[in-house]
């Protein structure tokens, strides 16, 4: 299994920042019973490697050395490389520089790095079902038109994803996805012959739903914390204080 975070945008809601965004700290970890602070990102690794990924790959631009530098110190029971995506074209562009390796992988799991959501094992759930080609795993947001709204049928099956949609009609937005390499490929070649023109995943979602392959959303996500802008990480400071134990990391 094979975790995809792509890392390379620029973070400019949330700049200027001394690092890039995804080493934001954000809640604290015990190495060597001395406390230390947890960089975003890490959440995402984590979550990953518990639904079982024994590789991430990390897209990232070429700014950014310092995210190779930080995973370089420690163990996370998955093997991390990196990619590099020169030009900031957009979330699927840099998804599918993934696919050569990821077509090779049973199943692949996608998150987005500066992002902390509960609960902690909401990829498991996804993971169990197998009759839809991509299953979302949806998180009730309050503010749905800053992110991409999915809307499903009675039995959970999507029926469109609303695209940072100004009125949307459902408060339930995608947080992670998850699906087979097999399809993850059809997705890229999808892509590329709407001639990668889909900057967001929920507008190249919408077309493999019209062209008839099966995608299910799953309600069971619980809390979702965007910290690219200065708003959400202070949300995500104060939840993970009211909320989280510290709990020890082995050092590398």
């Amino acid at each position: 299994m094979i975790g995809i975070i792509p890392a390379a945008g620029a973070g400019q809601r949330i700049q200027p920042l001394g690092c890039s965004k995804e080493l934001l700290p954000v809640g604290s970890r015990v190495i060597d019973g001395v406390e230390r602070p947890k960089a975003v990102s890490e959440y995402l690794v984590e979550r990953m490697v518990a639904a079982g990924a024994d590789e991430i790959c990390m897209v990232i631009s070429a700014e950014k050395t310092d995210i190779m530098k930080y995973y370089a110190g420690h163990e996370y029971g998955a093997e991390i490389f990196y990619m590099v995506q020169p030009r900031p074209l957009g979330l699927c562009d840099a998804l599918f520089r993934t696919t050569l390796f990821a077509r090779r992988h049973e199943r692949v799991l996608i998150g987005l790095p500066d992002t902390i959501w509960f609960p902690e094992d909401a990829f498991l759930v996804a993971l169990d079902f197998r009759e839809a080609d991509v299953n979302l795993v949806l998180f009730p947001s309050n503010k749905p038109s800053a992110f991409d709204a999915v809307v499903c049928d009675e039995r959970g099956f999507i029926e469109e994803v609303q695209v940072k949609r100004r009125s949307p009609t459902s408060r339930w937005i995608w947080g992670a996805i998850t699906t087979e390499g097999a399809c993850f490929h059809r997705l890229e070649q999808l892509w590329q012959e709407r001639g990668r023109g889909d900057e967001y995943f929920g507008d190249l979602l919408n077309a493999f739903v019209a062209a008839g392959n099966p995608a299910r959303g799953w309600r069971c996500g619980s809390t979702y914390i965007d910290i690219g802008t200065l708003e959400g990480y202070r949300a995500a400071q104060e939840y993970l204080r009211s909320h989280q134990p510290v709990r020890p990391l082995r050092a590398a």
